[in-house]
């Protein structure tokens, strides 16, 4: 719900620190190929031929990646670091890939559990809670409900990037970064009110957008 740039060409660079906000390029949430299976595979084989051309699978899959990262992770920098690191080793890994008939975004779904596992050592090893119990193993695995989960959350980002600026700002200071509403105004400087209005105009354009979607 902040602003995102496309990865440079070749380098997945700009995936540091990129939360989804602008209308996606890629394929319609649910559809993760655009015009189906063969379609990814030729970007796939492109972007392994020529690692610049890993930017249209970036752009394609950046929102099911934030989206499926953001649900497992406990803060909103943590989800940023993970993609964009997931980004950096699908790149650095695209050359060993195999296609095999399943949809991209799954391998890239498999490198962000283990990021996400990852980043847990390590924030237990910096910040160690001896009175807290070991967490369980994390599950790689990802079920279709939580596939429709994924795809579900990725389409909201695409659409609330696609507000009016004033509604976009209010929507992620009050659901990403959990402020109230009077900090809010007092951030944008203006009336509690007015910022009540937004935030209420915000979820109606959301929803009536979500709903026709669904139509």
């Amino acid at each position: 719900m902040a602003t995102r740039r496309g990865a440079r060409k070749g380098s997945a660079k700009d995936a540091d620190k990129r939360v989804p906000a602008q209308a996606g390029r890629g394929a319609a949430a649910g559809s993760p190929a655009g015009s189906g299976e063969t379609d990814e595979r030729l970007l796939v084989e492109a972007a392994q031929s020529d690692p610049a051309k890993f930017d249209a699978l970036y752009e394609l899959h950046f929102e099911r990646v934030y989206a499926f990262v953001a649900s497992r992770a406990r803060d909103r920098g943590t989800a940023e670091d993970v993609t964009s690191e997931v980004f950096h080793k699908a790149l650095a890994s695209l050359s060993g890939y195999e296609w095999r008939g399943v949809p991209f975004v799954a391998w890239l779904l498999r490198i962000a559990a283990n990021a996400l596992v990852d980043q847990a050592k390590r924030a237990a090893r910096e910040f160690p809670a001896p009175n807290d119990p070991p967490e369980p193993a994390s599950d790689l695995s990802v079920q279709a409900s939580e596939m429709r989960a994924i795809e579900h959350r990725a389409q909201l980002f695409r659409l609330v990037g696609q507000l009016p600026a004033a509604q976009r700002q209010v929507v992620y200071e009050r659901f990403m970064e959990q402020r109230s509403i009077k900090e809010i105004a007092l951030r944008l400087r203006k009336t509690e009110g007015a910022i009540k209005q937004l935030q209420l105009r915000a979820v109606q354009n959301l929803r009536a957008q979500m709903e026709g979607s669904h139509g």
